[in-house]
């Protein structure tokens, strides 16, 4: 119950609202579609939605615990794990790539369902890194703040290639971490490096920080209040 109140706290309510609408439509069209093919091929984007919802929980547990000034322990441990889970969040746009083996009678209504969840993750990601950015700022100024985002962003996009293609998870540094070393062993041997990858690294982060720059920017538009003038105008007019 703690954490229910945390989240629907009164600042951000609203986009909290939309998210949990946008994340409810999507599983209902996932289940929609399981149920019209008989075929649980895209169940799992249930399951991705779920782990996109992870770094906004931690993120407003980081920014509580240093809001309650907390031992410095706590929000550590919190922003960490809000870095190893926020890879899963925009994550979802890769699973376009199952359109490719998909049957081309339901691509639009697969592409409508992996786009409204891909979305819904990606503006999850977004609202946590935007709580995590006003830490960095308040407490180290705006260009710390923007700096944080570009490097959000990069390791991001390492953590989506390295779930993409090295299939990690984000609990295997915990539970596998021998795991990580052998792939990390493996990229760094040239294995798994080439200039597709270096393509995609480089791509995805500039594509996560600029949609970022872009909502930001969108959510921080002033309302357009009519002049006195204007509204007398108005009137006349319409009468």
């Amino acid at each position: 119950m703690k954490l229910l109140r945390l989240i629907y706290k009164r600042e951000t309510m609203a986009p909290i609202f939309a998210l949990t609408f946008a994340s409810a439509a999507g599983v209902l069209l996932v289940s929609a579609r399981v149920v019209w093919t008989g075929n649980l091929q895209y169940a799992f984007l249930v399951w991705n939605l779920f782990l996109a919802w992870l770094p906004l929980v931690f993120a407003m547990l980081a920014r509580e615990a240093l809001r309650e000034g907390r031992t410095r322990w706590r929000f550590f441990s919190f922003s960490a794990a809000w870095l190893l889970f926020f890879p899963n969040a925009p994550y979802i746009f890769t699973d376009m790539i199952h359109l490719m083996y998909g049957r081309y009678q339901h691509f639009w209504v697969d592409l409508t369902m992996i786009l409204l969840c891909a979305l819904t993750g990606l503006v999850l990601g977004f609202v946590s890194l935007y709580l995590m950015q006003s830490v960095v700022t308040r407490r180290f100024g705006c260009v710390a703040g923007w700096l944080f985002v570009a490097t959000a962003a990069g390791l991001c996009s390492v953590g989506i290639f390295l779930g993409r293609f090295l299939r990690f998870n984000s609990w295997d540094v915990i539970l596998r971490p021998g795991k990580i070393y052998r792939g990390f062993d493996a990229w760094a041997d040239g294995r798994m490096m080439n200039g597709s990858s270096a393509a995609f690294l480089v791509l995805f982060a500039t594509f996560l920080f600029i949609t970022y720059v872009m909502l930001y920017a969108l959510t921080h538009l002033q309302p357009t209040h009519l002049m006195p003038a204007e509204i007398a105008n108005g009137k006349a007019a319409n009468s």
